[in-house]
């Protein structure tokens, strides 16, 4: 029999989605280990794809998407992000997972290498070897308060490296860099000729202050942003986000979204479309809820002497369980689930550097949060 592709079989599957469909066949778990919103998508949204359904919006659109909504986004990356592009450097995609698989496949050859962060979203990983790339983990630690080092970068960087890619705010940690560290990485970047990816799925949830768009700094063209309306309006089950390319990518991205999904489908499209530019205040409703649940959580880990980082954004804690995993937190949270009925995200997921810690996702109800955190081992 043949055997399957090397390329398919060096993606390593996700330790995340492990303890998912682990939890899945249990009774009774608290599910905090996916990035799942549970506030109720905002009705506007819900009613215009609906309508989508309903009026048989059923045709194909043009590869890069519907131009009403790249107008949109458009209009949405001068207002909140702070630069300017045209229609033609807006693609949208299959959520933000496709946004950057589109990204490292216009970026990348095979055995080109990409810097990714450590601890680090688990799909830089797997994406990057999906397109026949090697992945170069950059370490992000407490000790610098998960911020890159560029001395660090500098020991990692090679001939054959030839994007950096950005994560802010992050996923799992929940940092956000500040513009003096974006510039740092920017220069970086251009001293070694490297593309950057960033991405910014989470940009509407920040709790104290602002964010900064990477691209809103670069004055050289070198930026692929990401961006998802998963978290943003909790559609992910929508898959609809987008891609932010520099100028003249467009005939290339078109080419390649043709040969992989033609588009994305038209009603998801239209939803989006009055998600972007309909009201928003279920963002800031959203955010809020984040932002007390959090705090709660923290509460909870102070009175127990727990460690964990206090999240400057997305809706994640992450939390430094060393104490009692043993060297292994992969292994660790599996029994944790099993006994405890808790499912959390092991942080050796996110990367060798996450290797006792785990992530806890805040997007639920705060009362099976803060029972889920009581089951923890006392330090």
């Amino acid at each position: 029999m043949p055997q399957l592709s090397s390329t398919a079989r060096s993606v390593p599957g996700s330790g995340i989605r492990r303890i998912f469909e682990l939890a899945a066949d249990l009774p009774d778990v608290i599910q905090l280990s996916v990035g799942e919103p549970e506030e109720r998508v905002a009705p506007h949204i819900l009613d215009a794809g609906a309508r989508a359904w309903q009026n048989d919006a059923t045709n194909y659109t043009p590869n890069s998407g519907l131009l009403l909504l790249r107008s949109a986004i458009v209009s949405k990356l001068g207002e909140f992000n702070g630069y300017a592009v045209d229609e033609d450097q807006v693609h949208i995609t299959a959520g933000g997972s496709q946004a950057l698989h589109m990204a490292m496949l216009l970026t990348l050859d095979a055995g080109d290498e990409i810097l990714i962060p450590d601890p680090g979203y688990a799909t830089f990983a797997m994406a990057s070897r999906l397109v026949g790339a090697v992945p170069v983990p950059y370490r992000l630690t407490a000790e610098h308060a998960f911020r890159p080092r560029i001395d660090d970068l500098e020991q990692r960087v090679g001939p054959r490296t030839r994007v950096l890619l950005i994560n802010s705010p992050s996923n799992p940690l929940g940092v956000v860099f500040e513009p003096e560290v974006l510039r740092e990485l920017l220069d970086f970047a251009a001293r070694h000729d490297l593309w950057v990816i960033s991405d910014e799925v989470y940009e509407y949830f920040t709790f104290h202050g602002g964010y900064t768009s990477v691209a809103s700094l670069d004055p050289n063209d070198r930026v692929f942003s990401v961006y998802s309306l998963s978290k943003t309006y909790g559609l992910t089950g929508g898959r609809i986000g987008y891609l932010v390319t520099p100028p003249g990518v467009a005939g290339t991205f078109r080419a390649a979204q043709e040969a992989i999904v033609s588009c994305v489908n038209t009603p998801a499209q239209l939803a989006a479309l009055a998600a972007i530019e309909g009201d928003q205040s279920a963002i800031a409703d959203a955010r809020e809820h984040y932002r007390k649940n959090l705090a709660a959580a923290g509460a909870a880990l102070d009175a127990r002497g727990i460690e964990y980082y206090r999240p400057d954004g997305a809706f994640y804690l992450w939390v430094n369980v060393s104490y009692c995993s043993n060297g292994n937190v992969a292994q660790w949270a599996e029994e944790f689930l099993l006994s405890q009925r808790v499912a959390v995200a092991p942080g050796s997921a996110f990367g060798a550097g996450g290797e006792g810690w785990i992530r806890i996702c805040a997007a639920g109800q705060r009362k099976p949060l803060l029972t889920a955190l009581s089951r923890l081992p006392a330090v």
